[in-house]
């Protein structure tokens, strides 16, 4: 995370290094992102930069932290007011306020896509603490507990089937908010009921 230095930082400097980082970041893997480049496009001294962050993973995980922390408030508030939601409709009730209530940069998508393609040792940890998928996971258990999900189901694989259909959707459908909550209203149907007949 970042040092008190960037912290204190006026709010426009702190905004360009992070809109240049996005913009790396969300152009190519994290293993192929330079840091030198975020460095020249911010215009901040190198040295500078190591003020602020540890190396280039303490500021990816600064912009993985600040794209999932709006994420974590509205699960935390659907809990709250809905204890008894099913995961699939916690998920969706997510998605439907992330969109509607959050003005979300399509860069943090294309972000989370590469976090899906890279297979540094970096990246996979990330994918392996994901608290996101987590949750997800915890929820579907708790649903299979309740007889609400077969007990044969794989949930860590639902799971994961949800969280990248969920980005590529996002990636496909672009601005247009509709089209990407009906498709994932659509597909939580299909996982829920399956399709063989």
């Amino acid at each position: 995370m970042p040092k008190q230095t960037f912290y204190d930082l006026c709010e426009e400097k702190k905004a360009r290094i992070i809109d240049m980082a996005l913009e790396e970041f969300s152009q190519k893997t994290f293993s192929q992102a330079s840091l030198n480049q975020i460095i020249k496009s911010a215009g901040i001294p190198k040295g500078s930069f190591y003020q602020y962050f540890e190396n280039k993973e303490d500021l990816y995980l600064y912009l993985i932290e600040e794209a999932s922390s709006e994420s974590k408030k509205l699960r935390e508030s659907i809990y709250d007011t809905d204890p008894d939601a099913t995961a699939f409709d916690v998920m969706i009730r997510i998605t439907e306020l992330s969109f509607r209530q959050v003005n979300i940069d399509q860069r943090y998508t294309t972000l989370a896509l590469f976090i899906l393609l890279d297979d540094s040792e970096f990246i996979k940890q990330i994918r392996t603490r994901a608290a996101s998928d987590r949750k997800t996971v915890a929820m579907l258990e708790r649903d299979k507990k309740r007889g609400l999900i077969s007990p044969e189901t794989n949930c860590e694989l639902v799971a994961s089937i949800i969280s990248a259909f969920s980005l590529l959707q996002l990636r496909k459908c672009g601005s247009d908010t509709e089209k990407y909550l009906q498709s994932i209203s659509e597909a939580m149907e299909i996982i829920k009921r399956g399709v063989s007949r």
